[in-house]
């Protein structure tokens, strides 16, 4: 018991220190931040308000090493963002914002359907502000995350739009990354491609409806859209398939045609316009044929899970139905109902899960462990349809 209390006083101890020694280190490179900010011509009274009792944040620095598209596995990553209720939203904001979409898609060259879906999973149609105050966060992430001089660069473009006049320091909440407005900007890219389309005198992609759907249909513009261009669809594979991946890796219909590619009504693809093929679940999975506008969608965030959702959704909005092949699981993953459906079943159940908001954050996830232990399954904290079932879930 005495040498459990010593290991025990050793740990505190180091703890302390390594506090300590994370706080003198964020606060001197703070300070560099600060002197580069001012040094770029930032006044000095924004620069003070924005950095001032800059504290480290452990939840930040974690996000920053642990991207969704990157690690979820995609049939959860599109579960959660093109369910039933985001399609239904996604309906109602296009007939309540009908005469925006139409101005934008005739200035922009930039299809509606696929500016709202952007709209939808990048804040739920404006519904989802940053819980981050990006100057704070920022300072965490190029003061402890990988990538120090890039996002020093995005924290010092973001007060320059304070400078400008664009947005309210207070109102700088952003992602982790400091992504921020309804369609979630870097403050560089802000700078750069923002644009005022409903003519106030301020590029605000935080409140303006108008001005977030114009500034990315110029994005997409800027980055190469194809006015009238499809993103792609779904495909069947033959059994025997060996031939190549990749979004990149394009040919002709034609050649796609030759190597045994179909349509899901089973035609041939035809014609002299290159796309490149992707499964992004594997052979056993849907496939799909991508074509140009696919890969500028990608170049607004670099993931094929985030680039397929966007492009799945803008199909639903039109009234299309889900994937013709499902996905090669048997324990598939949970809408935002069902994952706040789960949260409440797990409060239920006594345990401890925070904030019933659909997030699956840490508590949530610890939860989910002791139930997939429970039920013999791996304890891995992954929301998915068998715990939720095993808890008394409904479809």
């Amino acid at each position: 018991m005495r040498l459990f209390q010593t290991i025990l006083a050793v740990l505190v101890v180091l703890g302390l220190a390594t506090d300590r020694v994370e706080a003198r280190s964020l606060k001197s490179c703070v300070a560099g931040i600060r002197k580069s900010a001012i040094r770029s011509g930032i006044p000095a009274n924004i620069v003070n308000r924005a950095l001032g009792n800059v504290r480290f944040n452990e939840k930040v620095v974690r996000f920053s090493r642990n991207q969704p598209e990157f690690r979820t596995p995609i049939w959860d990553y599109m579960a959660f963002l093109v369910d039933a209720r985001r399609v239904r939203d996604g309906k109602a904001m296009m007939k309540k914002y009908a005469r925006t979409l139409k101005a934008v898609e005739k200035r922009y060259g930039v299809d509606r359907y696929i500016l709202t879906a952007l709209w939808g999973v990048e804040s739920d149609y404006g519904n989802i502000h940053g819980e981050f105050f990006l100057p704070h966060a920022l300072a965490n992430v190029a003061c402890a995350g990988r990538k120090p001089k890039m996002f020093k660069r995005e924290l010092i473009s973001a007060l320059k739009l304070v400078k400008r006049g664009d947005v309210r320091l207070k109102d700088l909440m952003s992602s982790w990354a400091g992504a921020l407005g309804q369609t979630q900007f870097m403050p560089s890219t802000y700078h750069r491609l923002a644009v005022d389309f409903d003519g106030n005198g301020r590029r605000d992609l935080l409140h303006s409806v108008p001005d977030a759907l114009a500034s990315s249909a110029n994005f997409l513009r800027k980055s190469g859209w194809r006015k009238g261009g499809i993103w792609g669809y779904e495909v069947r594979l033959p059994k025997a398939y060996r031939g190549p991946f990749g979004r990149k890796r394009t040919v002709s219909l034609d050649k796609w045609a030759k190597r045994g590619i179909r349509k899901i009504n089973g035609k041939k693809p035809s014609g002299n316009i290159r796309a490149g093929l992707i499964a992004p679940a594997g052979r056993t999975g849907p496939a799909f044929l991508v074509f140009h506008n696919f890969n500028v969608l990608y170049s607004y965030n670099a993931a094929v899970s985030y680039t397929l959702a966007i492009s799945h959704l803008s199909d639903r909005l039109r009234g299309r139905g889900g994937f013709a092949r499902g996905w090669p699981t048997s324990d598939p993953g949970l809408s935002r109902k069902q994952r706040v459906d789960l949260q409440v079943l797990l409060k239920n159940k006594g345990y401890r899960i925070g904030k019933v908001d659909g997030r699956i954050g840490p508590l949530s996830k610890a939860a989910i462990r002791k139930v997939q232990k429970n039920i013999g399954m791996r304890a891995t904290g992954r929301p998915s349809l068998k715990v939720y079932r095993s808890l008394g879930g409904k479809l």
